[in-house]
């Protein structure tokens, strides 16, 4: 138990920092109807665990060895990023034209971008998770990374239930002032 919940606490230091994930689920909470809110929440969730993973599992070993690829990861995924950020930056995003129905596969095709292809993400999961798991046993290396796969679930699906259950506080304005903000801070990232 002491395991899971060091993993739990992990994962929550892992994914609460503003970052592009957090953003989609956010922006998602803000413009689309609760249940696809959740719906969008969800398939984060799963990208974000099969990154966790792959993190805690193996990808650290790779970056660790092969200084190209990650370099091509952070070039790659810094230029997907920044472009995201300004597409923020520049929307003009409101409610009466937000498309509540946006198709399932850009869904799945923006979590799988904004997750496996986000470098902040693979190079903090890979040092954090990745380093995390050569301390551990085989079997509190299992309690730890569901502590991690928790804290995710109930990270992302609590900012998605949080935020859309305050949806109706949000207008137009706040709206433009929250993507020209999230929009800074990918590009920051």
């Amino acid at each position: 138990m002491e395991k899971y919940l060091q993993g739990f606490l992990m994962g929550l230091a892992y994914v609460a920092p503003i970052g592009v994930q957090n953003l989609f689920v956010i922006n998602s909470a803000i413009t689309q109807k609760r249940s696809k809110a959740l719906l969008i929440a969800l398939i984060v969730i799963f990208f974000d665990i099969t990154l966790a993973f792959a993190c805690f599992f193996g990808i650290g070993l790779l970056i660790d060895k092969l200084e190209w690829l990650k370099l091509i990861i952070l070039l790659i995924g810094s230029l997907i990023v920044i472009y995201i950020g300004q597409g923020l930056i520049r929307s003009k995003s409101s409610f009466k034209e937000t498309d509540t129905n946006i198709s399932l596969a850009k869904v799945i095709t923006t979590a799988c971008v904004v997750t496996w292809f986000n470098p902040q993400a693979i190079i903090d999961g890979t040092m954090m998770l990745g380093a995390f798991r050569a301390t551990l046993s085989s079997e509190a290396g299992i309690y730890f990374i569901l502590g991690v796969t928790s804290a995710s679930f109930c990270w992302f699906m609590g900012l998605s239930i949080f935020i859309s259950l305050f949806s109706h506080k949000f207008n137009n304005k706040v709206l433009r002032v929250i993507n020209i903000v999230c929009g800074l801070v990918i590009i920051f990232y």
